[in-house]
């Protein structure tokens, strides 16, 4: 009898293989033995950097169905063009982090121009969950968000899904700026512009001004917690915040930079793992992500296999049901196995444990197709960690594994009973909540670590060879 061989993995390396352990006052603390490397102190230098390097090239696509469904592309050229032009549309009227731009609607190109357009302007942004407009009945969540904001514009797709949250909750006197606005001409009260009309602003020399003192603590953009047990709080994300997060991925998932990166991708942007993590992973690295408006949903699911039969992604970010539901849609689908695996380089998920039989039969799809496995990896993190923290470093761990501190941040492992809390402190982690001292100086301890809340049993950290300080 010979003894079973190991499997075979596609070709990755791991950037943060060791973590260097010391203890005090009864606490454990935790950092990677490599530094953070020198980042851009504003995301805007990326943009700036691949609209010269690589104008033609796809930042962020979507399907168009008035182009029958096929893709458009949002090129790197065309978004600093329009970022440009709604920057300066923005500083037109006023708008910073006292009076930010809030973002009703899902992914799409026209989000992705708003966004673009305020980071480059200095002026602070909040994608707020479409739930919160389509779902509620009460819109207690989007009072309390607007209240905290003070809005000094806000954009919503159209005006035929987002009226009745319009005419609800934005104050009379504050612009509603609609991707169309079709059948809104007859709405008193309210002052409405089409995005075209954004698209229209002349840039000057203004803008650049405004682009150039924008910093490492510039509000970048504010991202609601939850809220699933109280209101939720505005987590603030700084240029530093973003900038360190995304040097952090480098340097944790150096394969990403190996080849042109692309994404296809559901995740929110209301959420920082689809709005910090994914969206600006394509602008730092100059990849391509492909907007999926599917979800891990029976009703939604079709079109999440219908994009990744057609794009081949190059790195995958799912949750667990989402990645159960392309296991088993494999066993039947010789195309979505074939091209799903065909560039991709690792499978990363988050939110909770994969578990071992779902991860199991993605490695079985890949060994059938490819006659290797596609790493798969796990991580925690948080809004208030931009969100990438901790990494699984080996291709071998288990499911419920957590990983290794990013490089330049520093974890420490407070006891809790039979657990530990995690805690973090590095250049990643949020200043604070906005209009909230309070909950900000609650949320920290005395050596300035961030308190999560995440209690782990110490098995669970995916231990690699460490030293001691």
């Amino acid at each position: 009898m010979t003894a079973a061989q190991p499997p075979v993995y596609r070709e990755f390396t791991f950037g943060v293989t060791r973590a260097v352990l010391r203890q005090a006052g009864g606490n454990t603390y935790l950092r990677c033995d490599q530094a953070l490397k020198d980042h851009p102190q504003r995301m805007t230098e990326r943009l700036l950097h691949w609209a010269q390097h690589k104008p033609d090239a796809t930042l962020y696509a979507q399907r168009d169905p008035a182009l029958g469904g096929q893709w458009r592309h949002l090129s790197y050229a065309q978004a600093l063009e329009s970022a440009r032009r709604i920057g300066q549309a923005l500083l037109d009227r006023g708008l910073s982090a006292e009076r930010p731009l809030v973002i009703l609607s899902e992914n799409s190109l026209d989000h992705a121009k708003l966004a673009l357009g305020a980071m480059y302007a200095g002026v602070a942004f909040c994608p707020v969950s479409p739930a919160y407009s389509l779902v509620s009945q009460d819109f207690d969540k989007l009072r309390h968000i607007f209240g905290t904001l003070t809005p000094g514009l806000v954009f919503a797709a159209d005006w035929e899904r987002f009226s009745r949250p319009i005419q609800a909750m934005v104050p009379a006197d504050t612009e509603v700026v609609l991707g169309t606005a079709a059948g809104a001409s007859s709405k008193a009260g309210h002052r409405i512009t089409e995005l075209s009309a954004l698209l229209a602003t002349e840039p000057t020399d203004a803008l650049e001004q405004a682009m150039l003192a924008t910093g490492p603590d510039t509000v970048l953009k504010f991202l609601f917690t939850s809220g699933s047990t109280k209101m939720p709080k505005a987590v603030i994300n700084t240029q530093r915040m973003v900038c360190a997060n995304q040097q952090q991925i480098v340097q944790s998932i150096p394969v990403i930079r190996e080849e042109p990166l692309v994404l296809v991708d559901w995740l929110p942007w209301n959420h920082t793992a689809g709005g910090n993590h994914n969206f600006f992973m394509a602008l730092y690295n100059g990849g391509s992500l492909y907007i999926d408006e599917g979800k891990p949903t029976p009703a939604l699911l079709g079109e999440t296999l219908r994009n990744l039969r057609e794009i081949a992604p190059t790195w995958y970010f799912n949750v667990p049901v989402g990645y159960e539901a392309i296991a088993r849609a494999m066993d039947s689908d010789d195309q979505l196995r074939r091209n799903f695996f065909s560039r991709l380089r690792q499978q990363l998920y988050s939110g909770a444990a994969l578990s071992q039989p779902i991860q199991d039969a993605l490695y079985a799809h890949a060994e059938r197709e490819y006659g290797e496995r596609i790493v798969m990896t796990a991580g925690l993190g948080m809004t208030e960690s931009s969100p990438f923290a901790l990494f699984v470093t080996n291709p071998h761990s288990q499911a419920g594994h957590v990983g290794l501190p990013a490089a330049g941040l520093e974890l420490k492992l407070a006891p809790m009973g039979d657990k530990v809390e995690v805690r973090y402190r590095g250049p990643n982690i949020t200043p604070g909540y906005w209009r909230n001292p309070e909950a900000t100086r609650e949320a920290f301890d005395e050596e300035g670590f961030f308190c999560t809340g995440d209690a782990e049993r110490p098995l669970l950290m995916c231990r690699m060879p460490s030293s001691r300080a």
